[in-house]
């Protein structure tokens, strides 16, 4: 599943991506979130399923995919991901692997950036955003352009996301909705990612102040105290995958 607005050319880099993959999708949902370009045409050449959500907002638009959606296994890209093309083979592999795990996470470089550049700075931002996510909610972080949970755990805990807010990162949002169940973040499983969310000072204002936001949200029932808590009382086998895919 994949939300775009205005992102067309965008879109076909992942959408061709997604079309070498060496176990096919069962479907590729697009989430038109609007669009004034053509993205939903790009979309429709390259033979997904078009779903509109006129509410304006990456949390609206990823949760009328993820409604969308008919396979057992949602996975999720954004518009400039790059999977490699064992990207569905793995994550298949690792729920196969882990029937208790509801939901899986990997990593990303940033491709447009200079080699060393990029590198580094994928490391440094995905490394604190897992870290510091991991310490916030009490279990690993999903990462929206590189992330795939179980369609029935999804229609458990739909209710419980900020859907009609669009100043959330909603891949957090649901993971504090995710409560203590079991979340793996996959180090093998890395896709391609365009470094335009770390460029400039509005962006990561803008990034800083949706973080703020959906912390609040977060813990405004459940504070990172009761969440460790109760993630000790669980006994949850999350984390990073022991084995690589």
């Amino acid at each position: 599943m994949i939300p775009v607005r205005d992102d067309a050319d965008q879109l076909a880099g992942a959408l061709a991506a997604l079309a070498e993959q060496t176990v096919a999708p069962v479907e590729v949902v697009v989430v038109d979130n609007a669009s004034t370009d053509r993205s939903a045409e790009v979309a429709t050449a390259h033979g997904a399923r078009v779903i509109q959500e006129p509410v304006l907002g990456i949390a609206p638009a990823a949760a009328a995919g993820y409604d969308a959606a008919v396979g057992e296994i949602i996975a999720r890209l954004d518009a400039d991901s790059r999977p490699p093309a064992h990207w569905v083979e793995g994550i298949i592999a690792e729920l196969a692997r882990r029937p208790d795990a509801v939901a899986v996470t990997g990593g990303g470089t940033f491709y447009d950036l200079t080699p060393p550049l990029g590198a580094a700075v994928s490391r440094l931002y995905l490394g604190a955003y897992h870290l510091l996510g991991y310490a916030a909610v009490a279990n690993p972080v999903l990462w929206g352009s590189n992330m795939a949970m179980r369609r029935d755990v999804w229609w458990q805990v739909r209710d419980r996301v900020h859907r009609h807010d669009p100043e959330i990162h909603d891949d957090m949002d649901l993971a504090f909705a995710l409560g203590t169940t079991t979340v793996v973040r996959i180090p093998s499983l890395v896709v391609g990612a365009s470094g335009r969310s770390v460029r400039g000072a509005a962006q990561m204002r803008r990034r800083f102040r949706r973080a703020f936001r959906t912390l609040r949200l977060g813990w405004a029932g459940s504070p990172p105290w009761s969440r460790w808590a109760a993630r000790l009382r669980s006994g949850v086998d999350g984390g990073t995958a022991r084995e690589q895919v």
